[in-house]
């Protein structure tokens, strides 16, 4: 009988199997494990991260584009300001007032006066026009007696007036511009959109100098079309006179169509005098007036039984516009209204023979009832308008 063992099952079993006994592991050893386990939970849990950028290197960055772009604008300013500026030296060398600049206290109107006889005609522009665009009227109807076209203070060859622009102050200069220029009355005064409230203002303040009225595509003095005009027009003159104060507008003149519609032979000069900053910080100064001078001239209710004639547009008109046409003629008991049936607002450009006709008329009738009226006068020219008696 054989004694028993003491050796441990776990020591049998390695000399049953053959295996190598395990050697012993050191403190050391499970230090090491331990860390190692550590280090691969923390890679498993925090991601490396991405690197920041530089702060201070993208702020750097768009600084220096931001200046380049600032560089590029102000060059581009100072070209286009440079470009302005030669250009309207240039152009006050080769376009020449037609006619002569009276000074009226201050600054000097330009006043154009062409033909023989009487009573003297006297054409008054509409809102943001002058007498150039008037010139094939003026021609024509020059065949019949006298005409003078002027430009107000600020547009065409005028020098810039006094503020406000108001239908007052543009009767009162007028006043002085023909009496300073030697033109006598009485006159037949011809006044298109704005410059029939200006018409309407002369002819409170002077009755005596004004022989007949002819009101062509006239505004109405109602506030409602003030405001209307005013609002759309000032964003948008705003932005023009910024780019004609850089040449924007005299090189897209063509794209823009600024001068369709003009005779070719005044075209050039039509654009020299409205592409300029100083035309369009005028036509915002009557813009803004616009809202006084309609109030003025609504204040002249009657011109009693002056002779009157009212040239209405037949092209895009509406009910409102005709109504406010046919109010005009209840300014006077001896009034008439004519019809440019081919013709928008600019009947200048787009019918020039029906100003024509009912300027001409006007004047045929008055010297039929004043013959001291010079009637020294060559043949009448060919027009076409329709007339309808009121």
């Amino acid at each position: 009988m054989s004694e028993p063992s003491d050796a441990s099952p776990l020591a049998v079993s390695h000399e049953v199997q053959g295996a190598p006994p395990t050697p012993p592991r050191s403190a050391a050893d499970d230090r090491g494990d331990a860390a190692l386990r550590k280090d691969e939970m923390i890679q498993h849990e925090q991601p490396p991260r991405a690197k920041r950028p530089d702060i201070r290197f993208l702020l750097k960055a768009r600084f220096h584009l931001l200046s380049r772009w600032l560089l590029l604008a102000l060059g581009l300013l100072m070209l286009g300001t440079s470009y302005e500026t030669a250009s309207e030296a240039s152009d006050a060398l080769t376009y020449r007032p037609p006619g002569r600049l009276i000074n009226v206290g201050g600054h000097r109107l330009h006043l154009h006066c062409l033909g023989r006889g009487g009573p003297t005609v006297v054409i008054d522009a509409g809102l943001g026009d002058w007498s150039t665009s008037w010139m094939q009227v003026q021609a024509l109807a020059a065949r019949t007696t006298r005409v003078c076209t002027y430009d107000r203070a600020g547009m065409g060859f005028s020098e810039p007036g006094e503020w406000p622009r108001t239908a007052e102050r543009f009767a009162a200069e007028l006043h002085t511009l023909l009496r300073r220029a030697g033109v006598e009355g009485p006159y037949v005064l011809a006044g298109h959109s704005m410059g029939g409230l200006t018409v309407r203002v002369f002819t409170r303040r002077y009755p005596t100098e004004v022989a007949g009225v002819v009101l062509i595509e006239s505004m109405s003095p109602q506030p409602s079309h003030a405001a209307v005009v005013a609002t759309s027009h000032a964003p948008s003159v705003s932005l023009a006179w910024l780019a004609a104060r850089v040449g924007l507008v005299r090189l897209l003149a063509g794209p823009l169509g600024l001068t369709e519609g003009m005779p070719r032979h005044v075209g050039p000069t039509y654009l020299a005098l409205l592409a300029t900053p100083r035309y369009f910080r005028t036509l915002a100064d009557e813009t803004e007036g616009l809202p006084t001078s309609l109030k003025q001239a609504g204040a002249v209710t009657t011109l009693g039984d002056l002779p009157l004639i009212v040239l209405s547009r037949g092209l895009n008109s509406t009910p409102d516009w005709q109504a406010r046409q046919a109010r005009l003629l209840q300014l006077s008991s001896n009034s008439r209204q004519f019809f440019a049936r081919h013709s928008g607002h600019s009947i200048q450009l787009d019918q020039p023979d029906a100003a024509v006709a009912a300027i001409v008329d006007m004047v045929e009738a008055l010297r039929s009832a004043r013959p001291d009226h010079d009637s020294t006068r060559p043949a009448r020219p060919v027009v076409a308008a329709t007339e309808e008696e009121v």
